[in-house]
């Protein structure tokens, strides 16, 4: 017997309406829970492209995280955490009334599939994690940096060493490259095919939906008292990392570190893709997230 009915819900838990859409709920399946990036973003772009082809397989579970897309804006910007949204996506599965899940967590979503798995590890099934971040470790900062410049044109080339030669610190740098950066240089930096950057920004606009940065900036604040890379050896379900070949947002570098340190983790790569295989190679991408799910 379904516990849930598909649909949009409204759903106020620890104090915010949460935006929550169910799919597929009549394949009967364990629900495949989707955590979106950002931090501060939304499942637009992936609910219409890779979602409509998942749910046709799978029961598919969306929330958009407080303070973001279709859901309530917390009064305070400091209420935002770790903790925080863990405990919503607690109170969310209390809600939904399933026991297990499975979870696809995408870029911020998927260090934040990890984060809920490391502390719920029991209502967790099999987690896919596809081009993950860690937000917290400076060496992606290096990384994002690096991949700027290795799509950029001369004059911002320049600017970026500018900002490097600079006597701050590496996250005050890196905040002033992220505001020089012009659109089309971020286009090339997310995606291996401008025309799936063309395809993004259309969705985007049509969404309406946009990112405050409120959320990034309270988790680069408050990080963890002890970092998710110094945690994942102690994650024992499933995992499958997928991550873009050409991915310069968080990259082979992270990918590799969550892989190596996790102890049942399998690694794909998307041959075609940046840092979003769900984009550029969508049913490449649906496959393996079956196959593994259904493994």
């Amino acid at each position: 017997m379904n516990l849930i009915a598909n649909g949009e819900y409204k759903i106020k838990i620890n104090d915010i309406f949460h935006w929550i859409k169910v799919e597929g709920i009549e394949h009967n399946t364990i629900p495949l829970v989707a955590i979106h990036g950002g931090p501060g973003g939304n499942h637009y772009v992936f609910e219409h492209i890779a979602g409509a082809k998942l749910s046709d397989h799978r029961t598919v579970i969306y929330y958009e995280q407080r303070g973001c897309g279709r859901s309530e804006k917390p009064l305070s910007q400091s209420d935002y955490s770790y903790e925080l949204l863990i405990e919503d996506f607690t109170k969310i599965l209390e809600w939904s009334g399933f026991q297990k899940v499975d979870l696809l967590g995408y870029s911020f979503g998927g260090e934040l599939a990890l984060e809920i798995v490391a502390s719920l590890p029991e209502k967790i099934h099999k987690v896919i994690t596809s081009c993950p971040s860690l937000i917290s470790l400076e060496t992606q900062y290096l990384l994002q940096i690096a991949g700027f410049v290795s799509v950029a044109e001369p004059r911002l080339i320049y600017e970026i060493e500018q900002v490097l030669a600079e006597t701050s610190s590496i996250h005050t740098k890196y905040k002033r490259i992220w505001e020089i950066v012009n659109e089309n240089t971020l286009d090339k930096f997310m995606f291996n095919n401008i025309n799936n950057a063309n395809i993004y920004r259309k969705q985007m606009i049509e969404s309406g939906l946009k990112n405050s940065g409120h959320m990034m900036a309270a988790l680069q604040r408050n990080p963890r008292e002890i970092p998710l890379y110094e945690r994942l050896s102690q994650i024992t379900n499933e995992i499958l990392i997928i991550t873009g070949v050409h991915d310069r947002n968080s990259g082979l570098g992270i990918s590799n570190l969550i892989h190596n340190n996790l102890p049942k983790s399998k690694w794909v790569l998307f041959n075609e893709s940046a840092h979003f295989p769900e984009i550029e190679e969508t049913d490449k991408y649906v496959n393996q997230v079956l196959a593994f799910l259904e493994s």
